[in-house]
């Protein structure tokens, strides 16, 4: 298909996300640094937050630009392989935990990051959201080209990359918010390849099921469950001053630099918790043109999806928006209390290198894919052209039983 020009509005939105992200940890960074210094003794400096998520920007911004520009019949090919290199870095973080090591980032009795050094730190299970989006987009198409999507030689190879991913990243290193991604990655794909529906309730009630158990055999879990249906609990404190966060931004927020549950109060502030802060900082109209530019964003990638040249590319763009949908909403909606507490990030907004670098990955690559989309003319014609001949086709028959 011949190349034309890509979707601007992708681009547009996630550079307005990334710069909303910078504003409000340029807002925040000082109270935080501030907070931590008086809290273990550290000589953190004001702007230490803000330059590392500049630097984390420039980074992602680099990353989306060669998404866009290496060919994606070259990237498909990297598809498994960065999937294997999520399962690898898992298992040397957990050995590395194991061991003890600095290596290890360890946080709450969860280890999630491995420390690279003066460059932060690298999060394994980022690089199991791409490696299982690609691979299985890629294994759905030629599996549907071939008429096995209905077949062990589709279900056999996605229940073993979606377990063995899954294991590590809610098992080993406790985190269902990203758990919850990945399923949502890996349903969304499934769904959209056009499997039986009985297969896909199937493998939705299995999962819904493995879900249940993870939750009950894990303390934490459980109490975060009982906080959300009783309203107290050991996470009743952060979901607490969340809601105050919001409820005093009020409809046009205190202003930047005048936060005060930012100022050490409300956890995590700079990650998870970012929404909250953004809604005391920029009130309830703020909130809403965030979420609206969410929107927009994940409206462009559907219509890539809509759109798309074929069955593979398709696939992809609805990995990319079940990833970047369900992240924003769990964050969002654990922040307002209508979901159980869980630790996750707000896309593109959120303070760290890793997982604003990969979802901006995901979106160079649809920007990408967007340059060779049909022409929604062309699909008109075609919708008219296959309703016409339907018609003339239906004449032709009630003429032909009149006779």
């Amino acid at each position: 298909m011949r190349r034309h020009r890509g979707d601007r509005i992708i681009v547009a939105m996630a550079l307005l996300l990334l710069f909303a992200g910078l504003i409000i940890i340029y807002a925040i960074g000082p109270m935080r640094a501030n907070f931590l210094n008086a809290a273990y003794g550290g000589n953190i400096s004001e702007n230490h937050f803000f330059v590392r998520q500049l630097i984390n920007v420039i980074i992602s911004i680099v990353a989306f630009v060669l998404a866009y520009k290496i060919p994606y019949e070259k990237m498909r090919r990297w598809g498994k392989w960065i999937l294997v290199l999520g399962v690898v870095l898992s298992v040397g973080l957990w050995l590395l935990a194991k061991v003890g090591s600095g290596l290890a980032k360890c946080e709450l009795g969860a280890c999630r990051w491995i420390n690279i050094g003066s460059f932060g730190s690298l999060q394994p299970a980022e690089f199991l959201k791409l490696g299982l989006l690609m691979y299985l987009s890629q294994l759905a198409a030629s599996r549907k080209a071939e008429g096995t999507i209905n077949k062990s030689d589709f279900w056999l190879p996605v229940g073993v990359a979606s377990i063995v991913s899954l294991f590590f990243v809610i098992v080993v290193q406790k985190d269902l918010g990203t758990g919850t991604v990945l399923i949502a990655i890996v349903l969304g794909t499934i769904f959209a390849s056009g499997v039986e529906l009985k297969k896909f309730a199937l493998v939705l009630g299995l999962i819904l099921v493995a879900g249940v158990g993870v939750i009950v055999t894990s303390p934490h879990r459980v109490e975060r469950v009982r906080t959300f249906i009783n309203g107290d609990g050991a996470d009743t404190y952060h979901i607490e001053n969340a809601m105050i966060a919001i409820g005093t931004g009020g409809l046009t927020g205190v202003g930047v630099g005048n936060s005060v549950q930012a100022t050490g109060y409300l956890p995590e502030s700079i990650n998870d918790s970012v929404f909250a802060v953004m809604g005391e900082t920029f009130g309830f109209i703020g909130l809403g043109l965030v979420v609206a530019v969410f929107v927009i964003l994940l409206t462009r990638v559907m219509r890539v999806a809509e759109l798309a040249a074929d069955s593979e590319q398709r696939l992809v763009a609805v990995g990319v928006f079940s990833w970047i949908a369900v992240q924003m909403a769990v964050n969002i909606m654990a922040m307002t209390g209508l979901v159980p507490l869980t630790g996750i990030t707000l896309p593109l907004l959120s303070y760290g290198g890793t997982s604003m670098m990969f979802v901006t990955i995901a979106l160079g690559i649809t920007f990408q894919l967007s340059c060779y989309t049909k022409r929604e003319k062309e699909m008109k014609q075609a919708k008219f052209s296959n309703s016409h001949l339907k018609k003339r086709r239906l004449n032709e028959n009630s003429r032909s039983r009149r006779r």
